[in-house]
């Protein structure tokens, strides 16, 4: 049987599924057009595995149903067909492995439908260590440390606040003694400054002594080992690549630690997680800021003002994806996939369950490691996950933001259930934030609250009994659309899909403050059309009109980030949060308009009679330059007119009179007779 064009093979695990080849292949046909019979193995690792080294020979990309024994199979293509595209994916813990794995059948069919998809190759960075350590510590755990580590890196030994530390009879790791007071960087790329800083002097004797210690002293390192067990010197410092930080009072940890540094050498791959777009960034413009929500949400720092955008750091980001789940623009989106095979996904897995005859289906979001432990947990020692709950692994559940659970509930989803690991402590705030705007768009649609909601533990009996204790719910009539377009795009196509089928729908549903959804109101009395908000959008939500005076705005376009008040020198706009189903919303839509202020001199218009009334009364007879009627008639003219106004009038401080006239030789014979009779000498003068 092929599934978009991968012939797909699955085993039932020595008969410890129930799976019927045809039932399945009918199954599989019916939700993701799949072709062909379906032979199901009983032993495809083991006594059948030449049925797989046959498939390996056939041209074409290969689906195994299984992920435990993915290192043989793997091994064997790689000796056979090395060229072979193999995906694989886990029916076994995740379906079949469950008291109700009998009814697993649509879930096992739009897993296969889901794995069998094209996912494009991530873009990755490049960080290179060779190997200079820095061990940071108080006492002799340090230095013992390093010995260790002296054998695989070039280590050196700095004591924070060092009391009576024993001098190692062989001085064989450079020990110094300070404090960092300041640390940047990452693997391969370390850069700190040490205060109280001085090498131990090689005399001492009972306790290390110091040299004179000096202040501000700078070095750079590959690896950092911290054993001080005080402040972090980075914020998320589990996840600052080259950066560890074990307890120094477990032996074990330490243990650990050092084995990773040991090897941090050479050159290392990362997963550039983020692709980011600076023109679509809506944080400043000219000195105003905006939006602050990818900075408000980065745990590692990784994220800093850069002018009228941000600049997101690939060497320090650890992929946590919260900057992509609340960026209201899509500037930032995670490339771990790419957010546009995370809709396809979504839209694979639910269309094909309903398809093949799946009801109410909850949508268990997880990652690779907390996540598929949880699940093979429950499917070995407990009853398994129920045959409606469908798990979608992402790299981390951080990512998913209130496009990816818009688009969820519109493809049929009836719940969401994000299960989050020890791995995700500290970073859940714009998780939080996106579930919470998920609900309430819920909710105010007629659908009920908990449609969207977190599993926080780490105990499989307590996330199977949450999972097995839900109430079965209907979701909405799935959508058929597909997910084309940016972030923004697909969040209205999921959002206006749910309002088509809602219980109770709404023309305008009211959001909270902060949210990416909304209107600007304006108070026409007050705007005097000086398009200075328009200059300021960043997403072309407020628009001009080059033939006239007028300000529009498109509500489709909105992302609520507060450039246009904050940018406002009359200080007449406000931002209304909420989401206007009706056709009207999303168009431009005129908020005033004026005809143009006409010269009073030569009659080209040039501005709004708003503003030339507001300039007018500010500063006529208030200022020197406008004292008389004259001189404020100025200010109704355009910049020509005023200029020759001001040079006409024979008072004004630039006025030059009128033009000289030709000089004539008469004029010089007048000027030296002139000059004469005033040197006339008087007679009987004596020379």
């Amino acid at each position: 049987m092929k599934i978009n064009g991968r012939t797909v093979m699955v085993c039932d695990c020595t008969h410890t599924m129930a799976l019927d080849g045809k039932v399945l292949a009918k199954a599989c046909g019916t939700a993701a057009a799949a072709e062909g019979e379906l032979a199901v193995a009983t032993q495809l690792c083991r006594s059948q595995l030449d049925r797989f080294e046959a498939r390996l020979k056939e041209s074409g990309p290969l689906l195994v149903a299984c992920t435990q024994e993915a290192p043989l199979f793997a091994e064997i293509a790689g000796e056979d067909n090395p060229d072979a595209a193999i995906a694989f994916t886990n029916i076994r813990e995740r379906a079949g492995w469950s008291d109700e794995g009998a009814q697993a059948l649509p879930k096992i069919a739009a897993l296969l439908a889901e794995a069998a998809l094209d996912i494009p190759p991530t873009g990755t960075i490049t960080l290179t260590s060779e190997g200079t350590c820095l061990v940071y510590g108080t006492d002799e755990r340090a230095i013992e440390a390093a010995r260790r580590l002296s054998g695989s890196l070039d280590v050196t030994v700095l004591l924070k606040n060092p009391k009576d530390v024993a001098p190692p009879r062989v001085m064989d790791v450079p020990v110094f003694k300070g404090t960092i007071r300041a640390a940047k960087g990452w693997l391969g790329n370390f850069e700190i400054v040490v205060d109280d800083y001085a090498p131990a002097i090689p005399a001492s004797r009972a306790a290390l002594a110091f040299d004179p210690a000096r202040q501000g002293a700078a070095s750079r390192c590959d690896v950092i080992v911290d054993l001080t067990g005080g402040t972090p010197l980075f914020p998320a410092h589990g996840k600052r690549d080259g950066y560890l930080r074990p307890d120094p009072d477990s032996p074990a940890a330490v243990a650990d630690a050092l084995f990773k540094a040991a090897d941090l050498v050479g050159e290392f791959e990362k997963p550039r997680y983020v692709d980011f777009k600076a023109d679509l960034c809506a944080h400043s413009r000219s000195r105003k800021t905006g939006c602050t929500r990818c900075l408000d949400v980065c745990p590692t720092g990784a994220i800093m003002p850069n002018g009228d955008h941000v600049a997101i750091d690939p060497h320090i980001c650890a992929g946590c994806g919260s900057c992509a789940a609340v960026c209201p623009t899509g500037a930032s989106t995670y490339a771990l996939p790419p957010q546009q095979t995370v809709y396809e996904r979504l839209r694979t897995l639910l269309s094909s369950y309903a398809k093949a005859g799946g009801t109410d289906p909850v949508l268990l979001v997880h990652d690779p490691r907390h996540g598929d432990e949880m699940i093979s947990l429950m499917a070995r020692h407990g009853r398994g996950l129920p045959a409606r709950v469908l798990p979608f692994a992402v790299n981390e559940v951080t990512q998913l933001g209130f496009d990816a659970f818009a688009a969820a509930l519109a493809y049929g989803a009836a719940q969401v259930r994000v299960l989050v690991g020890p791995g995700n402590a500290g970073e859940t705030a714009g998780l939080a934030s996106q579930i919470g705007l998920a609900e309430t768009a819920m909710a105010g649609l007629g659908y009920g609250s908990g449609r969207v909601s977190i599993i926080d533990a780490r105990d499989p009996d307590a996330v199977e009994a949450e999972l097995w204790g839900m109430p079965r719910t209907p979701g909405a009539a799935p959508g058929t659309f597909l997910p084309m377009g940016g972030k923004r795009t697909v969040t209205m196509l999921a959002l206006r899909h749910l309002h088509k089928v809602a219980p109770e729908p709404v023309e305008v549903l009211p959001l909270v403050p902060g949210a990416p959804f909304g209107r600007v109101q304006v108070m026409v009395e007050g705007c005097t059309l000086c398009l200075a908000c328009v200059g300021a959008c960043p997403t072309g939500a407020l628009l001009d009109n080059a033939e006239k005076p007028m300000l529009s705005f498109s509500q489709d376009a909105c992302v609520q980030c507060g450039l246009c008040k904050n940018t406002c020198p009359e200080k007449v706009i406000t931002l209304v949060p909420e989401i206007d189903f009706r056709d009207s919303a999303r168009g431009a839509k005129v908020i005033k308009e004026e005809e143009p202020f006409c010269c009073v001199k030569c009659g080209k218009p040039f501005a709004t009679k708003s503003s030339i009334d507001k300039i007018v009364a500010a500063l006529a007879g208030k200022h020197a330059m406008f004292a008389t009627p004259e001189a404020a008639n100025r200010m109704r003219m355009c910049g020509d007119c005023r200029v020759i106004d001001q040079f006409e009038q024979g008072d004004a401080p630039f006025a030059m009179g009128g033009p000289r006239g030709p000089r004539t030789t008469e004029d010089y014979l007048r000027e030296r007779e002139l000059a004469r009779g005033t040197d006339t000498e008087e007679p009987g003068s004596v020379h």
